[in-house]
């Protein structure tokens, strides 16, 4: 008898799980608020890759971008019911991961004087060294350059970049228009290819 009532719990709760992976971020973001702790996870595992990128793209750093990603996720959920809905819950949570690695990126800028030498790029397997010299070489001269477009310009081109965001989905994070959002986006490329030619 117990092993049936154990059984029978434990496929009331998978069952549980499975129709609160189906909810929209809006009803997971009010069973937060509710206190269900499986709505926060929920969110969590659907949101971590674009909340990670979005901070290796404004820090350059895998381990920093960790960080960034975590303190993110926690802000979020401490100030939820902050959270109106007028944008989307991943718009909102993506607009704290940027401040969120901002902040980070500012603290670590105070501490070392160029983080650019200090980032490491993987060699691709196979490439001769000459190869992986010219690779690391180009990925930290792109990276130096989209540091030094206007702040804007250096979202948009990210955000769509490496994120895929929608221009709408942009200008929410940075504040601006969608047609805004649009028009940083290709001065940013613009200046990127002009910075870029030898």
């Amino acid at each position: 008898m117990f092993n049936v009532l154990l059984t029978r719990d434990v496929c009331l709760t998978i069952s549980e799980d499975s129709r609160l992976d189906s909810r929209t971020d809006e009803e997971l973001v009010q069973r937060v608020r509710e206190g269900d702790e499986r709505a926060m996870n929920i969110l969590v595992d659907r949101h971590h890759g674009v909340v990670f990128r979005r901070c290796v793209g404004i820090l350059g750093d895998e381990d920093l971008a960790a960080d960034a990603s975590q303190n993110s996720f926690l802000k979020a959920f401490r100030a939820i019911d902050g959270f109106r809905g007028e944008a989307a819950f991943r718009t909102w949570l993506l607009a704290i991961a940027g401040n969120e690695a901002r902040g980070l990126f500012r603290k670590v800028q105070q501490r070392r004087e160029d983080t650019l030498e200090d980032a490491d790029v993987l060699p691709a397997e196979g490439n001769d060294p000459s190869t992986q010299a010219i690779n690391r070489s180009e990925v930290a001269r792109v990276r130096a350059v989209l540091a030094d477009l206007p702040e804007k310009q250096k979202l948009s081109v990210s955000l769509r970049i490496f994120d895929g965001l929608s221009f709408r989905e942009i200008g929410e994070i940075i504040d601006s228009t969608e047609g805004s959002a649009r028009v940083n986006y290709h001065h940013g490329i613009r200046r990127l290819r002009e910075l870029l030619e030898p």
